[in-house]
């Protein structure tokens, strides 16, 4: 897990510090050029839509994983923002479950049961 956590670090420094360049240059109104791409039917439009997908079944796994609980489909919401909120979100769930994939993927409730 440690190995995991680490990479996760470096991950999140690396796109922080790519989003921070970005933003410098480009200013923070990324969605007319997401949705541009996307309707230009181009291989950086697939690649939004590639990672479209992805957010959204991140934020679906969240919320699944929280059993669809209040604060399981708030934390599905901020994570559809993409890496900058999933990856912290991962971290802190991997230190929750002490090293156990079980909890980690399924929840501490569904992993219990699980067992049983």
């Amino acid at each position: 897990m440690t190995v995991f956590r680490t990479l996760l670090g470096l991950l999140y420094v690396v796109f922080a510090g790519y989003t921070v360049a970005v933003m410098a240059e480009h200013g923070v109104n990324f969605i007319p050029a997401f949705l541009g791409q996307l309707a230009a039917l181009n291989w950086s439009g697939q690649i939004n839509l590639d990672f479209l997908i992805y957010v959204l079944i991140g934020a679906g796994w969240i919320a699944w994983r929280h059993q669809f609980s209040p604060g399981g489909i708030a934390l599905a919401v901020l994570a559809l923002s993409g890496v900058l909120t999933f990856v912290p979100y991962l971290f802190i769930v991997s230190v929750q479950a002490q090293g156990d994939v079980r909890t980690l993927f399924l929840g501490r409730e569904r992993a219990q049961r699980s067992i049983a």
